[in-house]
């Protein structure tokens, strides 16, 4: 006896499989930060590289994140770019992909990191619509977070108000590298949150492990600017 599907469940099928049409996937050493305003929520221990689109026209905040060898030290430090808002059209159900203009390999990571210049392909070869801003939004630098003194943004919630709807962005070319068109910049004043007190052995002990992970953390510009603070203080 033949199993036949109701219409309306036929319909709800067709529907179900036409909600994400598409997909973008970015390189390891990239990180998505919103989508179309939403913040995209994301972790140190585990890398997000695929992101279903419905179809249509949607806008995703970007930034270049990468490990480099350190300079001062044997260790890595880090290196970020300041987001890049790519405004993607997907039509059908086609697989895309972000990579740096210059090929697979970003061959000096500090001086990619100061404009990413990325282009966006499709896995069949066909003609890709999008459109590339750069932004100059600037996280609290080491130094600021420690004493207050940063005039830097929150990076996410920069990011999805720059992927909302009503923001305007500058046109590039289709299959072509970036644009170097500048998006404003949201202040926003950072708040200490209060501390309860500590005994010396214990805050003392507590300060140089926050030091040390800061250190680890911060990009050489930061180290510079923390290390050049730290001697005006002996």
């Amino acid at each position: 006896m033949k199993s036949v599907l109701p219409v309306g469940a036929l319909l709800a099928l067709a529907a179900s499989s036409s909600v994400f049409a598409g997909s973008l996937t970015i390189p390891m050493s990239f990180e998505y930060l919103a989508l179309d305003g939403q913040e995209i929520a994301t972790n140190s221990f585990s890398h997000k590289a695929e992101l279903d689109l419905s179809p249509g026209t949607h806008k995703i905040a970007i930034r270049y994140h990468d490990m480099v060898d350190d300079e001062f030290s044997d260790s890595q430090t880090f290196v970020k770019s300041a987001p890049f808002i790519l405004t993607l059209r997907v039509d059908g159900d086609y697989d895309y992909f972000l990579k740096p203009a210059s090929g697979e390999v970003v061959k000096q990571p500090k001086q990619f990191a100061k404009a990413p210049q990325v282009v966006v392909n499709r896995a069949d070869k066909g003609e890709v619509s999008y459109k590339i801003v750069q932004t100059d939004y600037k996280e609290d630098s080491f130094v600021g977070r420690l004493f207050g003194g940063s005039k830097g943004v929150d990076i996410d919630e920069a990011a999805a108000a720059a992927t909302a709807a009503t923001v305007a962005v500058a046109s590039a070319a289709p299959s072509a590298p970036a644009s170097q068109a500048t998006a404003p910049v949201v202040a926003d004043t950072a708040v200490p949150a209060a501390a309860s007190p500590v005994s010396p052995a214990v805050g003392g002990a507590h300060a140089q492990q926050m030091l040390q992970y800061w250190w680890l953390q911060a990009d050489e510009k930061t180290r510079k600017e923390f290390m050049s603070w730290a001697i005006k203080q002996l």
